[in-house]
């Protein structure tokens, strides 16, 4: 998945912060409740239709999106072909818990959060906030970034306001954190072990399909033979291994030291990928321009 956004330094007023008034607390509940937080929020739309499995038109997009990889739009029309069938289960079972309705109600709308770079980079250095905040600027990124690309796709045809959304939303919404706690870059390998990596968490057949597939592609384009679809398949046992990050606080997240989330998440040091890392720059192969590799060979 690609995004890129101007970040907004301004605190998000949705959750109460002020980056000039020192005395509200990093994370504060704001006054006013958020839509996706309000009590009485259905659970799930009776008017949405659960879209049919389309591998051939999920392969069509496929095509296209190897055309243009910053064409994040792409992404979301595979994901309407290859729908995830367990996705309303997991969120009723978690949002029927008292956990699932404390998180909705103190964490509605995770890009506010995420974008507020002022108030992030007030907690202690080596947290997970502060290493967030160093990826997505150097990237050029933000959260708002891949929610306007969402938006594209989703008008007109999947507005709903239900809890199912906000459950849903937050898989999108905590992609590039997962960049982070995962350490895998935004190389193309990198991206396809996070979605590989999210299909451990979420079974999503779209983020299987796109992850195994850009991994052989990636094979395909290089003369160099590394284990690229074994870097594959390690992200996706990392994230079958580790508690879902999508039903945990993210605030509480950010705060932790960057070490001890993953530690409590169970995330342990990539081997593979970092292996067909080594492998590419000993033969001159720069993993964040495989690209231009290939157009060097012809």
């Amino acid at each position: 998945m690609e995004q890129h956004e101007t970040i907004s330094p301004a605190a998000p007023a949705c959750f109460g912060l002020s980056s000039d008034d020192p005395s509200l607390e990093w994370g504060a509940p704001a006054a006013a409740i958020h839509p996706m937080a309000a009590p009485d929020l259905q659970m799930f739309d009776p008017t949405r239709v659960m879209p049919r499995t389309r591998p051939l038109k999920a392969y069509r997009h496929f095509r296209e999106l190897l055309k243009n990889k910053e064409n994040t739009e792409e992404v979301f029309y595979i994901f309407e072909a290859l729908p995830w069938k367990g996705a309303r289960a997991a969120a009723e079972r978690f949002l029927n818990t008292p956990q699932g309705q404390a998180l909705r109600a103190s964490e509605p709308y995770l890009p506010d959060l995420l974008d507020d770079h002022v108030g992030l980079r007030k907690l202690p250095a080596g947290s997970v906030a502060h290493a967030y905040c160093d990826f997505m600027e150097r990237e050029g990124l933000s959260a708002a970034g891949l929610v306007d690309e969402s938006m594209k796709f989703r008008t007109g045809r999947y507005e709903f306001k239900d809890q199912f959304t906000w459950y849903l939303d937050r898989q999108r919404d905590t992609h590039d954190l997962q960049h982070v706690l995962t350490g895998y870059g935004r190389d193309a390998l990198g991206e396809q072990c996070v979605l590989a990596f999210t299909y451990g968490q979420q079974p999503s057949p779209g983020h299987l399909f796109i992850g195994y597939l850009g991994g052989l592609e990636i094979s395909r384009k290089q003369s160099v033979k590394v284990p690229v679809l074994a870097a594959v398949r390690e992200a996706q046992k990392l994230g079958a291994g580790c508690p879902k990050i999508t039903e945990q606080s993210i605030r509480d997240l950010l705060a932790l030291p960057l070490d001890e989330a993953r530690r409590q998440l169970n995330i342990t040091p990539t081997k593979v990928y970092s292996q067909v890392h080594t492998m590419w720059r000993a033969n001159g192969i720069d993993p964040y321009d495989l690209l231009g590799a290939v157009k060097k060979a012809a």
